[in-house]
């Protein structure tokens, strides 16, 4: 088995989809559009050196999949950067800070050194926790 396709809830796929595409750099995998389930919208990006990995812009559905107060906690998660996180590694933290801040990316967090890499952190427009990581040191066991 492997991991193909991550989520992030989104409050705007078309604001999800420019940040994504034209501030972080990322390609469109898939943009597909079913009437058949209410016009529901599979939207996903990726970066284009990653081919087989892709990851959900989705729509946070209304009612009768989720109920409007659900909804609102998504909303509110989201927007506090607790309903999602995507890590992103690099080679090089710092060129890649540089380059996002002049395509308008707004970070939370200006790259740092830490005991595994150099770190950085920024939110999408709705509001999802995004790290960019230089590893340096072995994350793994």
């Amino acid at each position: 088995m492997k991991i193909s396709v991550a989520q992030l809830w989104v409050q705007d796929q078309e604001e999800a989809l420019a940040f994504w595409t034209e501030k972080v750099g990322f390609e469109v995998r898939k943009d597909v559009t079913m009437p058949e389930l209410g016009n529901f919208r599979w939207l996903t990006v990726g970066p284009p050196e990653q081919e087989d990995i892709a990851v959900v812009l989705m729509a946070i559905p209304g009612e009768p999949i989720i109920d409007k107060a659900t909804q609102a906690q998504i909303r509110d998660l989201a927007a506090k950067g607790f309903a999602g996180t995507v890590f992103l590694t690099t080679e090089d933290c710092r060129a890649d800070y540089e380059r996002l801040v002049a395509r308008g990316v707004e970070f939370t967090e200006a790259p740092e050194e830490r005991p595994y890499g150099i770190d950085a952190g920024f939110r999408d427009p709705s509001g999802n926790a995004i790290r960019l990581t230089q590893v340096t040191w072995a994350l793994s066991a």
